[in-house]
């Protein structure tokens, strides 16, 4: 069963969180990225919230900007320090009454939520024990890619539209015309794992009537995308070795048919996650978590299962 609750957290945001399994357990809090929100994960939370799956609480928050979460309108407020300053305080929260408070059992996150944690990772590690990233490129490939392979230049492009000061309203149109290729486009309707119904398509309606500028202000605040004309961009920055360095054990979960974010990503991951385990789903694209929730379980199940001996 999922329940929802809205967690205020000390710096004055306030998150809408769904969650499954009972408090005092081990805690698994999962990430989502754009353009979803927390109900995309509500299948893993009750899997992993069943005694017979580790009977974890299992928490996953709408970021700040999506759905009911507090959604401040300024762009700096989705810079990096924001964003893991969230995360931070709610890992605190949720774990208050865990057999170890102050300590998720994992992190577990995509996309844009993923990008959050492979910072609070680095820049809070004892807040886990370990890191689970599904489709989220690490910022150190990610910046390489970007500054010099034409395919990422490409796939990303779609970045400096975000950015863009009318893209809210311009997704918004027409029923959100523009958002449903994000999933369509990878096969969400028709493809042989087609997993966007009608009923799904509802729910993100949902969570997108309550705004995109959030959204798209992750975009907006970060160097990371393409550099273009009078814009470097990613090929602008440079980030110490150690701002970028993951000493935590961590899964890397990628289906390989992201037209996103191709496989060039995870070469050389090792330089700066050294405890790394990469699992590679062929028939997978960036929508791997609807594609096949299942097999996304049982891979984070044997994980955490191993870990746990």
């Amino acid at each position: 069963m999922i329940e929802t609750f809205d967690l205020a957290l000390p710096h004055g945001i306030t998150l809408s969180c769904r969650a499954s399994g009972s408090p005092g357990r081990p805690v698994l809090l999962f990430l989502h990225g754009f353009p979803e929100a927390a109900f995309v994960w509500d299948a893993l939370l009750e899997h992993f919230a069943q005694p017979e799956h580790g009977g974890y609480r299992c928490v996953a928050p709408n970021l700040r900007g999506y759905e009911r979460s507090s959604a401040p309108t300024e762009v700096a407020a989705y810079q990096a320090k924001e964003l893991v300053k969230d995360i931070a305080a709610t890992a605190a929260a949720i774990t208050t009454h865990s057999p170890t408070p102050g300590q998720l059992a994992a992190l577990v996150a995509h996309d844009w939520g993923g990008a959050i944690a492979w910072t609070v990772a680095n820049q809070h590690p004892a807040l886990m024990q370990r890191l689970v990233i599904l489709n989220a490129p690490h910022a150190g490939p990610f910046l390489r890619e970007l500054a010099s392979s034409p395919e990422q230049q490409a796939a990303s492009a779609y970045m400096n539209f975000l950015i863009r000061p009318d893209a809210p309203d311009l997704l918004a149109e027409n029923d959100f015309a523009r958002l449903w290729p994000f999933f369509t486009n990878m096969g969400a309707d028709t493809g042989p794992q087609a997993w966007l119904d009608d009923a799904t398509r509802e729910r993100y309606r949902d969570a997108w009537r309550h705004g995109l500028k959030g959204p798209c202000a992750y975009y907006a605040a970060s160097p990371l995308r393409p550099p273009r004309p009078g814009d470097p961009a990613a090929a602008a920055l440079t980030v110490p070795h150690e701002r970028l360095a993951v000493a935590l054990p961590t899964l890397v979960i990628w289906g390989l048919n992201d037209s996103a974010l191709p496989r060039g990503l995870l070469n050389g991951l090792e330089a700066w996650v050294p405890q790394l385990t990469v699992h590679l789903e062929p028939e997978a694209s960036h929508w791997i978590v609807h594609e096949m929730p299942d097999r996304v379980a049982e891979v984070i199940g044997a994980y955490l299962a191993r870990a746990n001996q």
